[in-house]
């Protein structure tokens, strides 16, 4: 079991350490990162240089403006890092042959007084694991909790003495590593993104790092993108029309092929969406990858692989609730959230709410979920034994909840999904997993030709290998 250091514990360990020489760059919150370093004594050993270019327009002179106009984003981590990284080299490589060089990086905008900032920011390291190698790089996004800015300023700086510590002493253990970030920190931040690069780390999927962030209550919700990289919503969701597509995907079938194409064609034609200002998401719950047990990275990872085919962006989250998901988007200033649902899993949503809240809350209790901005799009089923639809029309809700149901259908908060393909619904994500596991070739005709041809180029979901070294 891993023993858990004070944050002076880790800070003095750097600096006992002669391979360890880096320099500190940081904007906004202080210089608290490097205060500790220095606080703890033998910081000569460890410290080449600290700085913080407070001042915008300083800040543009020495890393260069972004298109963005933000100064709080992970362009601007980069360039930092880029920037300082490049000093340290010039300035000391023939100097400190024996060094490992780090840069630590950080860009926050801590609460203010009127509260209209949470305190959020990025952090960074590049660091060498070996004098004269070439360098890798974390980078994390952060959202404090504290309501108090020098708390806020507190907790970055411990964050940051985590963040070094683990660089260099957890670098072989990638889950240990993110764990140890919340040391001394638990419940006042989230890390909602990291990503880990470099030489040291080419065997590493950052997918996996998603999970972990999700697994290990980090985050509720994280994001990689159909190239597998880890992704953060701020930068690329912000005012954005967004449509998420919660599923299994075990695995991806034309069902949910068809889902996903028809359900978002609906949402882009709706009068009040920016089809060029839209975007996809698809969504699996933590819930639903340890439905079976235990969370099995290599079934996740199989999911992953073929919604990145697909070209889908997916989200992994811990929120079974959906106004949870809701609430964390809107910081980003969603304009408009769609969200799929199958008619059944609309029946069970329903009917939970209405049992759970007879006490006089219901209206409460769908308030937290119809929100102004949200809309449900329901995605039809067939009725079992029959070719008869089950739609959002004409599901058989509980009656004492029908009033209200009626009123979303009229408002226009919930509605059928237009243009989907009915000669598909009796396929179904459990059935075609048991077919290609015991070999019935007729799983095939179920999924798209992409999904198919990766099931067995990698023998995904238990696809027999043997078979496939027969065949090829």
């Amino acid at each position: 079991m891993r023993q858990q250091l004070e944050t002076e514990q880790k800070a003095l360990e750097i600096n006992l350490d002669d391979r360890i020489y880096g320099t500190f760059a940081e904007i906004g919150a202080g210089q608290e990162v490097a205060r500790h370093f220095f606080q703890v004594g033998a910081a000569a050993g460890t410290i080449a240089k600290t700085m913080s270019a407070y001042d915008k327009v300083y800040s543009d002179k020495i890393y260069g403006t972004e298109a963005s106009g933000r100064y709080v984003c992970e362009a601007r981590l980069y360039k930092m890092l880029d920037h300082e990284y490049n000093l340290m080299q010039v300035r000391l490589q023939n100097e400190r042959p024996e060094s490992t060089f780090f840069v630590f990086a950080d860009t926050i905008a801590a609460v203010n007084y009127t509260r209209t900032i949470k305190g959020d920011g990025w952090l960074g390291v590049r660091f060498q694991l070996d004098p004269g190698g070439e360098p890798n790089d974390i980078v994390l996004h952060v959202k404090m909790l504290d309501r108090d800015n020098q708390l806020q300023q507190q907790a970055i700086g411990i964050l940051g003495v985590n963040l070094i510590y683990a660089c260099y002493r957890y670098n072989n253990k990638p889950e240990v590593m993110l764990q140890s970030l919340m040391d001394s920190l638990h419940g006042r931040v989230k890390i909602d993104m990291i990503r880990i690069t470099g030489p040291d780390f080419e065997e590493l999927d950052n997918r996996l790092l998603a999970l972990y962030l999700v697994k290990h209550k980090l985050t509720d919700v994280a994001m990689f993108g159909p190239d597998g990289k880890n992704i953060h919503a701020s930068e690329f969701l912000y005012r954005k029309h967004v449509m998420m597509v919660r599923g299994s995907f075990r695995p991806a079938t034309l069902v949910n092929l068809d889902m996903l194409r028809s359900s978002f064609n609906h949402f882009r034609n709706e009068e009040d969406v920016e089809a060029n200002r839209s975007y996809l998401l698809t969504e699996i719950t933590l819930g639903n990858l340890t439905s079976d047990g235990e969370l099995d990275e290599a079934d996740f990872l199989d999911r992953a692989d073929l919604l990145n085919e697909l070209g889908q962006t997916v989200v992994i989250s811990n929120c079974e609730e959906y106004s949870k998901m809701n609430k964390y988007l809107s910081d980003f200033k969603i304009q408009k959230l769609g969200i799929v649902i199958g008619v059944r899993e609309l029946l069970e949503l329903i009917s939970e709410k209405f049992y759970q809240n007879m006490d006089g809350q219901l209206l409460s209790a769908f308030g937290e979920l119809f929100s102004r901005n949200v809309k449900l799009y329901v995605y039809p089923a067939l009725q079992e034994g029959s070719e008869e639809l089950i739609t959002a029309e004409n599901v058989p809700i509980p009656e004492g909840v029908k009033f209200l149901y009626r009123h979303l259908l009229d408002s226009g908060q919930i509605v059928d999904v237009q243009g989907f393909n009915a000669d598909i619904l009796h396929i179904f994500s459990k059935q075609v997993l048991d077919m290609l596991r015991t070999g019935d070739d007729d799983w095939e005709v179920m999924v798209p030709s992409k999904v198919a041809s990766l099931i067995k180029q990698k023998c995904l979901f238990g696809y027999p290998s043997e078979r496939m070294e027969f065949e090829y």
